[in-house]
């Protein structure tokens, strides 16, 4: 049955017999508060599935997390939640029996291991460690627990940097003293602690062993890392991971290497991949413990290169990729019971899709390629995926290894969803740079009247190496525009991924010319093909290298626009290099160092146009933005104030690169929409 009909069947057989309310046009409070899906694992014989729900708590301007657990072998049953809000419990995972859940929750301020009976009962803490546990996973025995903590880097064990942290509670000197970078890094100041990896049985009976001692860099890596970078051999006896190497390179390296070391420490860690220059994550063992699977990228210095499936005989060291010919960039992997198939995540073309790659021959072939899916997991032949599109939040899917037999089985949002009316977008495409074929999609105002036409928002995506897929974004929604009357045009130029890594890779060094001409006859084509968007009434807005992308256009492409929304772009792309931390991003993107190679960052600089610059602009930034340090927002709106030109300044102090805070995103939304409203009709 095809996705958007089934879920369609469900959504009117859930509503049957009730009178349908007044619907109102989706709105920013409306996408603050819906519950969000996550992070979904089968039992080992797949009859249950635990996952991660994160509600929201207004009053507290924050999201809650909880841990809940649905019986998939009950037809109608419904999801159970394991662990109240005041817990914020998270990444659950089954022991191998099936009988006990595990997850980690957060008592007094401190994050420890807890489990709950699957078959029903209270929570229980298991761990007392006293440092928080930042992940884990359970050995394939169930008996012993491997967990990541912050460690001082001159630290063997836990007590040790507990000891060092409340001695600095005592010291009224607040000074840091850094002697490398990273000093900061996305939303925080270094401490000088490292995520460091240890193993200990999950009964207490022995203190916890450090895994990775002489490793200079953090395991799982930061700021976004998870326990899908390390992995127990499936006879327990040995541990893999990744890691970067800090040294005094770390800012400007990408080059990660899988590590194996004793699960009992009676050994230092092993390089396995030191060959590869660049990029190696996410290690997986065979079934049969002889082979190792990772993902391996070719370029080094660059975070966007394609990630290639790669097989590791562990008893010869010879590596080959499993799928050369596939061009696609893959995400963490899955591996099959029978250990003959790999399951991955994949942008493409426009979706986020669930692919299967057999082992043998490397062939892939699509599971799931409908909307956006965020996230699985694989039990003999069922799959559990959490997937979203533009008009539905992420829900769980259940089905089987060939994609066959889809169906919903969890629908959190669906009371909300029935009060509210979306709008449907339409994928188009054109020809862009190079005569290349180019996608974008259009979506029109909730409510539009065949004949009228309307303003546009027309958005232009982060990454750069990034795209907008069909999927139900939770800060950059095309529906709270829509909803607020203003079409949409969104457009995947040259640097997006899912279309190929020639087309992703065309971006670099060439920020300024080949996405903009991708821009501009995108936005002809739309205005072309879709009679109901005003090409005179419209506003051009972007976040992260959207925003550089706005700070350029606003000098070099400024006459159809009648207003501009920038949120944490580069303004100035030469302090943009000596202000981030990030630096292999910024010397891979133009073609090396700033000193060495300064006309490069010039040549696409915002900053040098700003003698043309007339449209007026909201320019967002926040403080604890990192990535894109705030003072490339004041650069820029002391440029607007200084040339005279209409503008305003919305600064979030408690905020990173994104406004996560929920009563802070309807800030955002009703801010960014006022302006728009004010310089449209």
């Amino acid at each position: 049955m095809n996705l958007r009909l089934a879920v369609c069947m469900l959504a009117l057989a859930a509503a049957s017999g009730t009178a349908m309310a007044a619907q109102h046009p989706f709105n920013a409070h409306d996408l603050a508060m819906m519950d969000r899906v996550s992070d979904p694992h089968l039992s080992p014989n797949g009859f249950e599935v635990a996952f991660t729900v994160r509600s929201t708590d207004w009053d507290a301007n924050k999201g809650v997390n909880s841990v809940w657990l649905l019986d998939l072998s009950k037809q109608g049953a419904q999801p159970r939640r394991v662990t109240d809000p005041e817990l914020g419990a998270n990444s659950p995972a089954f022991s191998p029996d099936g009988k006990t859940l595990y997850f980690l929750a957060t008592d007094k301020d401190s994050t420890q291991l807890w489990s709950a009976p699957v078959a029903g009962g209270a929570p229980v803490q298991v761990t007392h460690l006293p440092l928080d546990v930042d992940n884990f996973k359970l050995s394939p025995d169930g008996k012993s627990l491997l967990f990541s903590a912050q460690m001082f880097e001159d630290c063997t064990t836990l007590e040790c940097t507990r000891e060092k942290l409340d001695a600095q509670k005592k010291v009224k000197a607040t000074g840091r003293l850094y002697h490398r970078l990273f000093v900061r890094h996305w939303d925080t100041w270094s401490d000088h602690r490292r995520g460091q990896l240890f193993v200990m049985p999950l009964d207490g009976s022995s203190r916890p062993v450090l895994l990775t001692k002489g490793i200079d860099g953090d395991v799982p890596s930061k700021p976004d890392g998870s326990n899908a970078e390390y992995a127990f051999s499936p006879d327990g006896k040995t541990v893999y991971f990744d890691v970067r190497i800090a040294g005094k390179t770390e800012p400007w390296s990408t080059t990660f290497d899988v590590y194996s070391v004793p699960a009992d420490g009676s050994a230092a860690p092993k390089n396995l991949t030191a060959a590869n220059k660049a990029w190696d994550a996410f290690p997986l063992p065979s079934r049969d413990g002889k082979t190792l699977y990772y993902l391996a990228m070719k370029v080094p210095g660059f975070e966007a290169d394609r990630f290639g499936i790669m097989a590791l005989d562990l008893a010869t060291g010879a590596a080959r990729e499993i799928d050369p010919d596939w061009d696609r960039s893959a995400g963490p992997l899955v591996l099959s019971a029978d250990g003959k198939t790999l399951y991955t995540t994949v942008a493409d073309d426009g979706n986020v899709a669930l692919y299967a790659i057999d082992v043998a021959s490397g062939k892939p072939t699509k599971v799931l390629s409908d909307g956006s899916v965020l996230g699985f997991d694989v039990a003999g032949d069922k799959i559990i995926a959490a997937r979203q599109d533009f008009t539905h939040p992420t829900d769980l899917y259940t089905l089987d290894a060939q994609g066959a037999d889809l169906a919903q089985v969890t629908h959190f949002n669906a009371a909300r969803l029935a009060d509210i009316e979306f709008s449907k977008a339409t994928w188009f495409s054109f020809k862009g740079w190079n005569g290349d074929i180019v996608h974008g999609y259009v979506m029109p105002p909730v409510g539009a009247k065949p004949g009228q036409k309307y303003p546009v928002a027309f958005l232009v995506h982060g990454g750069p190496q990034g795209a907008w897929p069909d999927e139900f974004h939770y800060r950059w929604n095309p529906q709270t525009y829509a909803g607020a009357g203003f079409a949409v045009v969104a457009i995947n130029f040259h640097g997006s991924v899912g279309y190929g890594q020639a087309f992703t890779d065309a971006i670099s060094q060439h920020w300024g010319d080949r996405p903009l001409e991708d821009l501009q006859k995108g936005w002809a084509a739309a205005l072309q093909q879709f009679p109901y968007l005003d090409g005179n009434d419209a506003c051009a807005l972007g976040a992260s290298y959207g925003g550089y992308m706005i700070y350029w256009m606003a000098g070099v492409w400024n006459q159809p626009w009648k207003c501009f929304v920038d949120h944490d772009g580069v303004f100035d792309a030469r302090m943009m290099y000596y202000a981030t931390e990030e630096l292999w991003f910024e010397e891979r993107e133009n073609g090396g160092t700033q000193f060495e190679h300064p006309e490069n960052y010039e040549k696409f600089n915002p900053l040098n146009h700003v003698k043309d610059w007339r449209v007026p602009m909201l320019v967002v930034h926040s403080d604890h933005d990192y990535r894109i340090p705030v003072t490339q927002g004041l650069g820029a709106f002391t440029a607007l104030q200084r040339r005279g030109i209409p503008s305003e300044f919305l600064n979030f102090p408690d905020e990173n690169h994104l406004v996560l805070k929920p009563q802070n995103s309807v800030q955002w939304h009703e801010t960014v929409l006022d302006w728009l409203k004010k310089w449209t009709k």
